[in-house]
């Protein structure tokens, strides 16, 4: 009998044995994108963002927190940079032996209240970066090498700041991150980069979509730090800024080993 045969029906005979290997269940990812509570004004659309500590959105997130918590979370994934992981945990460490009090971004505000309802020792990062020069050439060249593409774009950012602002003047925190967490905020997320992705196209430069490759390469760099932590039987719960998010779940939503669990159930006031 040919070699190559003989170890084919050998396989053949063992997997007839064991039977089927039977697929893992997917794990479940729970996806909160949302605005920096402590918005350090460093994103190209500025607003001035509601106060999370008073009464109001305090009592919300106490009632936030313990709804992620039911979710049954084995792990918290929070963006922060990995090196900043050890500092994070400290305060975490501190939060739970009642030694710090909460900072006013949602890391803290709703990422050590949801890890400590459930019972967890730790939190862990989600951030990454893309080392590229690609935004600061995007931005440098384009008001001089398409006018036109550059006043539409910044009149879209100014729309945005000034619709945001309004938001957060006259909305409750709920009512925000319901908003945030809408396919229709996901799709104007991507959409803005759609926007100036032609740019330089006509000179073969591809100023806009280096960019846009720059900022979905970090996304996809934070989706492998969600699947290396979302394995067969953890629950993984990921807080991160909605422009992230919105990406996320694109690629969630693509992957045969996780599923989505959707957050709008848990925003409710």
């Amino acid at each position: 009998m040919n070699l190559l045969v003989r170890f084919t029906l050998l396989g053949l005979t063992a997997l007839s044995l064991t039977g089927p290997a039977r697929a893992a269940e997917p794990a479940p990812v729970l996806l909160l994108g949302s605005f920096h509570f402590d918005n350090p004004g460093l994103d190209a659309v500025k607003f001035q963002a509601i106060d999370v500590l008073q009464p109001a959105p305090q009592r919300y997130l106490q009632g936030l927190a313990q709804r992620l918590a039911d979710f049954k979370p084995t792990r918290v994934m929070l963006e922060y940079p990995e090196s900043a992981d050890e500092a994070v945990n400290q305060r975490y460490r501190n939060h739970l032996a009642g030694r710090h009090s909460l900072g006013l971004n949602e890391v803290e505000q709703i990422g050590f209240r949801v890890a400590q309802r459930a019972g967890l020792a730790r939190v862990h990062s989600v951030d990454e970066q893309v080392p590229s020069d690609a935004y600061e050439a995007l931005f440098a060249n384009l008001p001089k090498r398409d006018p036109r593409l550059w006043a539409g774009l910044m009149a879209k950012v100014q729309e945005l700041s000034a619709r945001m602002q309004q938001a957060h003047s006259s909305q409750s925190l709920g009512q925000l991150l319901r908003e945030a967490n809408s396919p229709e905020a996901d799709r104007e997320n991507k959409s803005l980069y759609m926007r100036f992705n032609s740019a330089g196209a006509a000179q073969r430069e591809y100023l806009g979509a280096d960019s846009a490759a720059a900022w979905w390469q970090r996304n996809l760099r934070m989706y492998a730090r969600i699947q290396a932590q979302a394995q067969p039987g953890e629950r993984v719960l990921v807080i991160a800024g909605s422009g992230h998010t919105a990406i996320l779940r694109d690629l969630l939503r693509s992957d045969a080993e996780r599923v989505e669990e959707p957050v709008q159930q848990y925003l409710k006031d």
